[in-house]
């Protein structure tokens, strides 16, 4: 193993799916909290921006669950 190297085996592998969680959660929320923003301010409303973070808190849950949960 030369110095510096990544390490190899599990560490590199689960380092690598906490980053894949952390991914799923902030894409879901800024996406569908960019989507209820917009919404937001093409219906001159103020709830859709709260309720697309709460969509995209659940969906990037659930993409979260099936991507590393199931065993």
């Amino acid at each position: 193993m030369k110095i510096g190297a990544p390490p190899r085996g599990r560490a590199n592998a689960d380092s690598e799916a906490a980053w894949g969680v952390v991914g799923y959660l902030v894409s879901g929320l800024l996406f569908w909290g960019g989507v209820g923003a917009l919404s937001d301010r093409i219906f001159g409303t103020a709830l859709l921006f709260p309720v697309g973070l709460l969509i995209g808190a659940v969906l990037g849950l659930y993409l979260v669950w099936v991507r590393y949960g199931r065993t």
